[in-house]
């Protein structure tokens, strides 16, 4: 074993800088340890193939390791997702084990031999190629880091449903082939499966319910239930082996019923997976490779040819078939090709059925050398090939879904993520939150990040809070928590409130707004301005990394993003209170033109419909001399977004005013921004980045924060004395479709 691990190692050594992954690295040890190359030589001969019972000790151990594994992966897997995962990953899941399968029985019916077992071997070698492993698809997109991008996330849902397809298919499969030997035999199997499955549905899930219920939040599981479910999933392996199934199958059904996430499914994986993946999976990969030798490709060209042939026709077809619903889900093509890449992805589950097959003497030596080289090209090829398909940097939270308000439908929930720094954060983020009129019909979701900078730590910590009483000891983390959950109360039932604190390095902060936005599938990022004002108007503090925070967000953010400057120091916590009159609260709108501009006016139109709120809608035009005849694309979606505001200024959005502006340049409108900006609460403006029109020329030469936009900047300057706050708004970047 010493000397699996040290070759394992020294080839991976060689081969990591090429960029190859782990599992080609073993799949490599285990050829050079084989009966071809070192497992001739007479002085290893005796080490790396000893007598039985040695070899025996060593596979049972691989193989105990690998049930370990497939446990975790099920305790990873999140099985509930699968069922509310979008149309588009269910028609990719689906179609990435239908379409290999069907093209792989064809080529078996054209290719079809009156040997009985050699059918037999044919089936299998069909059935494995056309399998879609989640545990296979997770590791290559860990291995490429896009494990937390659009793109991961639609691969790793699409993959649950073809895994669940794929165990669906195995069991009738297998049913079939006991059905044909015996028919009481095989009823007698299935029966005692599906007794397992209620008892562990009614039984043993509500049991790791219990245990989670009882452990006090923040602490960990007790060590002797961790060691109790561990030996509950090493009894599945048992109990899955006696009713005729494989025990690995046991130990992933087991682990698919353990509640992912924390304190149980968390601490499994933290205390278990770093031993099983750095030990165990090496000498399992390893030691089923050294299995495989290459002399043996010659002594049955028939199988050779067969298994090459049906384990390429099922790449293109699974290629093809997630292909195709890729690209006709408005999904760009290089994405569309990267996604497909990822699912024909072959590793160490299709090599353990390969590896069982063989032993138990369904697939010959020569099939299985010839699988055993398949895996190894495209475990290889493939991330090779993403890589240079999917730009993981500038791509990673790349949007296909248009989450912003102005795509919302009608009544449903907003769902926001505000961000909180420091304690002056919090009264002007509630008070801009209670401004966006959440109602029974049409609710906010809001989900709380409490952001510190990680110091004298050694990691970043995730920290979700739950809602309990006033279990409070005046800390930070309490103090902001119960600040959101009484404004959740406040607001009962048109509210939700959920708090979390991230800890980590002030660099990668936008990953987990990021990450999050995309987990919770929120439609607006509340960011905090980097800048606090004193009571007199002067500048009490900057701080620098919440300004390059900011920055990163708005390049990255999967969602519409809006920055708040807070300028109204103490009025910002008066902002909309219970005993606000009707219209005691003004809200302005500079609206030029351009896609942030029309999400600014549709967040300040579901703002309008508060009675507290009056809105004005400033409109700044160019002059009439300047105006062109032809419209563009652009220009007809503002007059669209603003027709229902000219046309009813008292109707369904309350009380709201409508003016125009005529605007020569940038200077002017400066002016007209400087002379309005004292008359209102709050004026909200589309941050319009690098967009040149005629009413802003000039303005971004003297631009102090390019974060803001020019308007957004001249509202937020030292030189203008107001104490107006304000929201500078950026709609999502979605990923352009209609120039892929």
């Amino acid at each position: 074993m010493i000397l699996v691990f040290f070759a394992t190692q020294l080839v991976h050594l060689f081969l990591k800088p090429l960029g190859i992954p782990i599992l080609a690295s073993q799949i490599v040890a285990g050829l050079i340890l084989g009966p071809a190359t070192l497992g001739k030589v007479g002085a290893f001969k005796s080490i790396l193939f000893p007598e039985k019972s040695g070899m025996e000790t060593i596979d049972t151990t691989a193989a105990f390791g690998f049930a370990i594994y497939l446990f975790l992966v099920g305790v990873k897997m999140d099985v509930r997702g699968a069922f509310t995962t979008v149309k588009r990953a269910t028609v990719i899941g689906s179609l990435s084990i239908l379409s290999p399968f069907i093209v792989g029985l064809v080529v078996y019916e054209i290719m079809k031999d009156d040997d009985v077992d050699r059918n037999l071997e044919r089936v299998t070698i069909t059935m494995c190629e056309s399998l879609t492993s989640v545990s296979v698809i997770a590791s290559v997109l860990s291995e490429l880091k896009i494990i937390n991008s659009e793109l991961g996330r639609l691969a790793l849902s699409s993959a649950t449903i073809g895994d669940l397809g794929s165990l669906i298919m195995t069991s009738v499969v297998s049913f079939y082939k006991k059905w044909r030997v015996s028919h009481n035999q095989a009823l007698v199997n299935t029966g005692a499966m599906i007794a397992y499955t209620i008892v562990l549905i009614f039984v043993l899930r509500p049991m790791m319910l219990w245990i989670i219920r009882t452990t006090p939040e923040g602490r960990p599981v007790k060590h002797k239930y961790i060691y109790a479910v561990m030996l509950l999933a090493l009894g599945s392996a048992l109990f899955a082996n006696y009713s005729g199934r494989l025990a690995i199958f046991g130990t992933f059904i087991f682990g698919l019923a353990v509640p992912d996430g924390p304190p149980l499914g968390s601490a499994l994986v933290d205390k278990f997976e770093c031993f099983v993946s750095g030990a165990f999976l090496t000498l399992y990969v390893t030691t089923s490779t050294m299995r495989a030798d290459p002399v043996r490709l010659f002594t049955d060209p028939t199988c050779v040819q067969f298994s090459a042939i049906v384990a390429v026709a099922t790449f293109v077809a699974k290629f093809i078939g997630v292909f195709i619903p890729s690209f006709f889900s408005r999904i760009p093509l290089k994405d569309s090709l990267a996604l497909a890449l990822i699912m024909t992805s072959k590793g160490i589950l299709e090599l353990s059925f390969f590896a069982g097959f063989r032993d138990n003497q369904i697939i010959g030596d020569a099939s299985f050398c010839i699988l055993i080289l398949g895996i190894l090209l495209n475990s290889t090829l493939v991330p090779i090939l993403v890589k240079f398909l999917y730009d993981p940097v500038s791509r990673k939270y790349a949007g296909y879904q248009k989450r912003n308000i102005m795509h919302l439908k009608p009544n449903s929930e907003l769902r926001i993520l505000a961000c909180v720094h420091k304690p002056e954060n919090v009264a002007p983020l509630i008070g801009f939150l209670n401004a966006t009129c959440p109602t029974e019909e049409s609710p906010n979701v809001v989900y709380v990040l409490h952001l510190i900078e990680l110091m004298a730590r050694a990691s970043p910590v995730f920290i979700t809070h739950q809602k309990q009483g006033n279990t409070t000891d005046g800390t930070s983390y309490e103090n902001f928590i119960l600040a959101f959950n009484q404004y959740e109360k406040n607001n009962c039932g048109m509210v939700t409130v959920n708090a979390f604190t991230a800890i980590s390095p002030s660099q990668l902060m936008h990953e987990d707004i990021c990450t999050m936005a995309l987990d919770k599938q929120t439609s607006f990022i509340l960011l905090p301005f980097h800048r606090k004002w004193a009571i007199d108007g002067s500048i009490e503090s900057e701080h620098s990394n919440i300004r390059r925070l900011n920055c990163s967000v708005l390049e990255t953010a999967p969602c519409s993003i809006g920055i708040l400057v807070d300028r109204a120091v103490n009025a910002s916590t008066m902002m909309l209170s219970k005993a606000a009159s009707r219209s005691s609260y003004c809200v302005c709108i500079i609206f030029i033109g351009g896609k942030d501009d029309r999400e600014a006016l549709t967040l300040a139109k579901r703002m309008s419909q508060d009675p507290r709120v009056s809105l004005t809608v400033i409109r700044f035009v160019k002059d009439d001399g300047s105006r062109t005849v032809l419209l563009d694309w652009d220009q007809m979606l503002d007059d669209q977004v603003l027709k229902d505001i000219k046309n009813d200024q008292n109707g369904e959005y309350g009380d709201i005013m409508y003016m125009e502006e005529v605007v020569m340049d940038g200077p002017e409108a400066a002016k007209i921004v400087r002379s309005i900006a004292d008359g209102y609460d709050l004026i909200v403006v589309g941050r319009r980045y690098r967009v040149q029109c005629v009413q802003t020329s000039g303005l971004s030469e003297w631009s102090e924060f390019p974060e803001l936009g020019d308007i957004g900047d001249i509202l937020a300057s030292t030189d203008l004395q107001s104490r107006a706050s304000v929201l500078v708004v950026q709609q999502q970047q979605y990923v352009d479709v209609d120039k892929r």
